[in-house]
């Protein structure tokens, strides 16, 4: 249990990492063009390790380094999971866009509720007790920021970006499960590296509806002026951190005795990170409070991750 569960530490650390460079990516930006900016730079990230694996393997020692070829079946089930992942991302972007990360991380986080469910009632998972009750806390830390969001005038149920995040959450929570079910079907490597290639061609569509409704005077910024896209450094950086915190998500869950309900609260507890960022480098409101609240997720955690 300590192997999957450290993997998914750093997962969190690193997902915590990628909110932070996603939110100073797509403020007051164009969001389509950010999502396909940063997925094809994460595509070319991938493409000569992919090259090599084709063409000369054997220069590739380590086996899991080596990104195998896909059937068109196996094709089709990467492509399923690119076109999830893609719309949840576009979703939580756009949300991301309009909310403080101090409260927009924190409803992503919560994906983990609706992952226990969603593996309880079908793969049959079955937590221990004080496993439980680590995941209770944990949610129930995610539950106080949504009294700590309407200080700052969030209405989480009659926002329109909190419910665009919400939705997002639930489809990355069937990506969870889905992540599962591949990984004991795909090696790590192979399904992450098909996966962020196949993204490209699915953001195209949404960047080039974009580009051509911002050239027509179709889309306006707040302030009554055409939206237009602007490039910053922290766009280079979604990808790359992105792809190493699913790196140790992936190697995490496709150990057998890994259970996907535990690994998705700890990889939601990135949220500390987020956190940590909002108040220093974005100076949003409510630090305090909202610190309490990580503290409930840190007790959780750790009762989550006790080994009597």
């Amino acid at each position: 249990m300590l192997t999957w569960m450290f993997l998914s530490v750093i997962s969190a650390l690193l997902l915590g990492f990628y909110d932070s460079a996603k939110k100073m990516a797509v403020n007051k930006n164009a969001v389509p063009i950010v999502l396909l900016c940063s997925v094809s730079i994460g595509a070319v990230l991938y493409l000569p390790l992919m090259t090599v694996s084709v063409i000369t393997p054997d220069l590739i020692q380590a086996d899991w380094l080596r990104i195998k070829s896909l059937s068109w079946s196996q094709h089709g089930l990467v492509l399923a999971k690119s076109l999830l992942v893609g719309a949840s991302w576009t979703l939580a972007f756009t949300a991301l866009k309009h909310l403080p990360l101090s409260i927009g991380a924190p409803i992503r986080a919560t994906s983990p509720f609706w992952t226990i469910l969603i593996a309880v009632s079908l793969l049959g998972e079955r937590p221990r007790p004080i496993q439980w009750a680590g995941m209770l806390i944990v949610l129930f830390g995610f539950w106080c920021f949504t009294l700590v969001g309407r200080r700052e005038g969030v209405r989480f149920f009659r926002d329109r970006s909190v419910l665009l995040m919400v939705i997002a959450t639930l489809l990355g929570s069937c990506s969870s499960i889905y992540d599962k079910w591949l990984l004991q079907r795909l090696e790590p490597i192979t399904l992450q590296a098909w996966f962020t290639v196949y993204l490209v061609p699915v953001m195209v569509p949404l960047a080039l509806w974009w580009h051509r409704a911002s050239r027509r005077g179709e889309i306006r910024s707040p302030d009554g002026t055409p939206a237009v896209f602007h490039w910053r450094r922290s766009i280079a950086l979604v990808s790359p951190l992105l792809i190493a915190a699913d790196a140790f998500y992936f190697i995490a869950l496709s150990d057998p005795d890994a259970m996907v309900s535990v690994v998705s609260v700890v990889r939601r507890c990135s949220v500390v990170v987020a956190l940590a960022f909002g108040a220093s480098a974005l100076s949003e409101a409510n630090f305090r409070a909202k610190s309490l609240c990580v503290g409930v997720i840190l007790l959780g955690v750790v009762i989550l991750t006790w080994k009597p």
